[in-house]
């Protein structure tokens, strides 16, 4: 193993006694991914990467990650794109200095290439292949729990690449195999060759496309139906939801929000209005934050295994434990809807970040 002393340990899983950190951690709710148990948080590395929500010190990012797993968190989700694999290597750094690799639950990706022109889905064998072996050395490990296909490549065919995941599971490099972003004819494609465990679409309280798909399908219900979890990335839409975003704010040159749709206006004083709403709702009902409101709805999505939750410091996790122990009753998610509904007139989604169709 590469950097860990292998040794046939089960995973020390959650929930943790809550004394064993005081005043840190409530304790978290669990589900299972392909029948390992993990957190129902999982922390996302988009942002500790660097590049697309500003620099992040690598002390800083390692202390973050260190922080989720006290904190109950074991489910990391990472990838390649993240930084250009500087968020891997930091997941990697992080289980180093903690020192078991048992204790973490790593979930990474392939499927993306870059270059001077952009961002496009590849998932060609020799790329696939390349990028676990890349993956595999930049987190210092011999295995990854969840394998993810991070977009679908329409130019390579799904049953091709899910024989290929199917073969690297065979090798013990990867135990689960998962997709990002598919639909769920692409999903059904991919199960018909290798076992699916997870597919990472966004869900939040501002986009809820995968509600109600193609042809009236829910891809939330056929996941249930399948046995399929759901990984829920950007649970705070971008921050929009955490509580830090106010009317008028600016963003520096190289955050990923000065090109989302969501934060030009006139669109943004519209969900600025509705995070306003759902911040006086969920203090006068819960004395909660609206972070903490958001991410519960995620959870309280009876088809949701697993909301991720962004951060670059480990305060940015203060709030885990605020989201642990309550529930949202049917008056309080038709509340919350009538507010959205109302607020935000003009509605778009995450279609922005889609990857070019490469050439050839």
């Amino acid at each position: 193993m590469l950097g860990f002393q292998h040794r046939p340990i089960p995973y020390y899983l959650f929930p943790i006694p809550c004394s064993l950190f005081p005043n840190k951690i409530l304790c978290m709710e669990t589900t299972t991914i392909a029948g390992v148990k993990v957190s129902r948080i999982g922390l996302g590395t988009w942002a500790i990467g660097g590049l697309e929500w500003g620099t992040v010190p690598g002390e800083v990012a390692v202390a973050t990650c260190l922080s989720a797993l006290e904190r109950g968190i074991n489910l990391i989700d990472t990838a390649p794109i993240y930084g250009h694999g500087r968020a891997e290597e930091i997941v990697g750094r992080a289980m180093r200095a903690h020192g078991r690799r048992e204790d973490f639950y790593i979930a990474t990706k392939a499927g993306l290439d870059w270059n001077e022109r952009g961002v496009f889905a590849n998932s060609t064998a020799a790329r696939l292949r390349a990028e676990l072996e890349a993956s595999l050395r930049r987190l210092r490990t011999d295995y990854i729990d969840l394998y993810q296909v991070h977009w679908p490549d329409t130019k390579t065919p799904i049953s091709e690449t899910a024989a290929l995941l199917a073969e690297f599971k065979r090798q013990g490099k990867v135990r689960a195999l998962g997709v990002s972003n598919f639909s769920i004819a692409q999903m059904e494609e991919f199960r018909a060759v290798a076992p699916l465990a997870s597919n990472q679409p966004p869900y939040n309280l501002f986009e809820r496309g995968i509600e109600c798909c193609a042809h009236g399908e829910n891809l939330l219900s056929w996941c249930k139906q399948h046995n399929v979890a759901i990984l829920t990335w950007s649970t705070l839409c971008r921050s929009l939801l955490g509580g830090r975003v106010h009317r008028g704010m600016s963003f520096d040159i190289g955050d990923i929000r000065r090109v989302d749709p969501k934060f030009r206006e006139p669109r943004f004083s519209q969900y600025i209005t509705a995070v306003e709403r759902l911040a006086t709702f969920a203090h006068e009902r819960y004395s909660k934050s609206v972070l903490e409101l958001a991410v519960r709805w995620v959870l309280d999505c009876p088809s949701v295994s697993v909301a991720l939750w962004g951060a670059k410091r480990p305060d940015q996790l203060d709030a885990v434990s605020g989201v642990m122990g309550w529930k949202l009753d049917a008056n309080a998610m038709a509340e919350i809807d009538r507010i959205v509904t109302e607020s935000v007139t003009d509605p778009v989604g995450p279609e922005y970040l889609a990857p070019k169709v490469r050439e050839g």
